[in-house]
């Protein structure tokens, strides 16, 4: 009786833990794909909004790290209107969430024009006064401009 009693105990925090990561995972990438949706127009304020106070920025663009909300601000505030995308897909989304902590990974491939852009993303999240909130963001090209 007490191996089969185990046997239910565990499939049932299996089970919960599954659908809890399952919800958070849906929650980070509609976050992420909405402010992707705003970048690709031209508006980078839906990452701004998304972003914690000490977010940490990387591309391939800027030579060093930026650090702080501030900084990622004035980064945004100079390519704001110049981004035009007109269709992307965000590839293979992967979320791994442990407590107030979730690491989102994807391939983005951005179409401009007759311009492909294949990127690689990491984004780290963090819950912040109950939202979740980009704490890391880290973009590399894959295949710059095929």
């Amino acid at each position: 009786m007490k191996p089969l009693f185990f046997f239910f105990l565990v499939m049932t925090f299996t089970s919960a833990y599954s659908q809890e990561n399952d919800s958070i995972s849906n929650v980070i990438i509609n976050i992420e794909k909405s402010a992707l949706e705003r970048w690709n127009k031209g508006d980078p304020s839906g990452f701004l909004e998304i972003s914690a106070k000490d977010v940490v920025y990387f591309d391939p663009f800027t030579e060093r790290r930026l650090d702080g909300l501030d900084k990622l601000t004035e980064l945004y505030k100079s390519i704001r209107r110049q981004i035009k995308v007109e269709r992307y897909e965000m590839i293979n989304p992967y979320v791994q969430a442990v407590k107030n902590m979730a690491v989102l990974t994807y391939n983005l491939v951005s179409f401009t024009g007759d311009s492909i852009h294949k990127w690689n993303c990491t984004e780290v999240y963090r819950i912040d006064h109950k939202k979740w909130k980009i704490i890391q963001t880290h973009w590399s090209l894959t295949k710059p401009g095929i």
